[in-house]
């Protein structure tokens, strides 16, 4: 029986020879995270079971509320920290050490080809840029893996979406997955795994691809994966933990549906309020005065997006009605965008740099947005009120139209200002 990288994945993990699509199987979890907010939960449910956690098993990442804003977030971060220490936990990452979970958990070794990992946080999708079936669960379910190592999993259809040619200067891996969810929608992948083929998406750096995979869920996805190469192996040297082994579709597998796009096609994009189906041309919304430009993310933070937003900010400064929040994902993308002397540029801009934290993204702190506030945002959600009041507008795109509406103060095509 033929099967896609999701099949084969769980296939795998479940003991079994094969699966196919709506098969419940138990599958063995390589690794589970959560993170502060939906940590204490799990721990309250944890508890309840009287049995020792998966130590080596079990990451824990505070990032949402880092450092804490108040006190409530001051006890869930309490909270993560003497459950650490209560089962001497050896994969926790405080604060100063770590940064957004995701990316702590591909830099850190966790993520590698042919893993299953669930994570207490939607985009727990973002592992599939190297070749892993990541998936978000609910803190319940988490607890229940760290006791037993184990989960169920109903067996997804899967999407082939191939990519061939080359991208157009300043457009990136956001832009191909706002460009299909424009297409499909925000519900076009329900419950289902995309896998994403085709010469554009083997040009990409990883740092896009996991903007792809992160961006997944966003169409309803259980998982997003990009089948993994060279440029994969290479980064997982001397990095990744344990031995793993990468699986591929075969090559008659079978998918429910398939979608092709010419990769000259698609323009420097951007998600309208208040879902990110709602896309555009940048080119096209010139007219928009955006108040906030947001650099980071788990879907745009690395050092690669970086580079990208200070190419285009370096000599120039932030337009004077608006105000440009720079966060780099990790303590090491922070390390090295200072080695490089990145964070320099940004100051130079008069942008206001951040260590790693998810706090403007989800709306919790720094960076919140008033009424009527607009803010171009390399985020990957720009639901109702996401950052901030219920009246304020939020604008998916990637760092480079970030970073050039930030010159502007207006949403901007990059080329625009070359």
């Amino acid at each position: 029986m033929t099967m896609t990288i999701a099949e084969k994945i769980l296939a795998k993990k479940a003991g079994k020879s094969s699966v196919e699509p709506g098969d419940m199987v138990e599958a063995e979890i390589d690794y589970v995270m959560v993170n502060d907010i939906t940590g204490l939960p799990a721990f309250e449910v944890f508890e309840k079971f009287d049995c020792q956690p998966l130590r080596e098993k079990t990451i824990l990442i505070p990032d949402h509320y880092v450092p804490n804003k108040d006190v409530a977030s001051a006890e869930q971060a309490r909270a993560m920290q003497m459950f650490a220490k209560k089962y001497d936990m050896p994969n926790y990452f405080p604060v100063g050490t770590c940064g957004v979970c995701h990316q702590v958990m591909i830099e850190e070794g966790f993520v590698a080809p042919g893993r299953l990992i669930i994570g207490a946080d939607s985009h727990t999708c973002s592992y599939g840029a190297l070749g892993a079936f990541g998936t978000g669960v609910g803190s319940t379910e988490a607890a229940s893996a760290m006791a037993l190592g184990k989960l169920w999993f109903k067996v997804p259809e899967s999407q082939k979406y191939t990519v061939k040619g080359s991208l157009e200067k300043y457009v990136m891996g956001k832009d191909i997955i706002l460009h299909i969810i424009g297409e499909i929608g925000v519900d076009g992948a329900l419950y289902k795994s995309m896998e994403f083929y085709g010469s554009a998406i083997e040009s990409l750096p990883l740092a896009d691809r996991i903007s792809i995979s992160n961006m997944a869920i966003e169409a309803g996805a259980k998982a997003g994966i990009i089948p993994p190469d060279e440029k994969v192996f290479n980064y997982l040297k001397d990095r990744v933990r344990g031995d793993y082994a990468p699986l591929y579709a075969d090559s008659d597998a079978d998918y429910s549906e398939v979608y092709e796009y010419d990769a000259s096609e698609i323009s420097a994009t951007v998600a309208k309020p208040s879902l990110p189906e709602n896309t555009a041309p940048a080119s096209e919304l010139s007219h928009i005065t955006v108040d906030q430009a947001y650099l980071g993310s788990c879907t745009n933070g690395r050092i690669e997006d970086l580079r990208v937003a200070a190419e285009i900010l370096k000599g120039r400064k932030i337009a004077s009605d608006t105000r440009m929040i720079v966060v780099p994902a990790t303590k090491r993308v922070f390390e090295q965008a200072l080695s490089e002397g990145l964070i320099k540029i940004f100051l130079d801009a008069n942008a206001y740099v951040s260590g790693p934290t998810c706090g403007a993204c989800l709306g919790g702190y720094m960076g919140v947005l008033a009424k009527g506030e607009r803010c171009i945002s390399s985020t990957n959600r720009n639901f109702l009120g996401r950052m901030g009041h219920k009246e304020s507008e939020v604008y998916l795109a990637n760092p480079a139209v970030v970073a050039a509406s930030a010159i502007t103060g207006r949403i901007t095509d990059p080329s625009e200002i070359e």
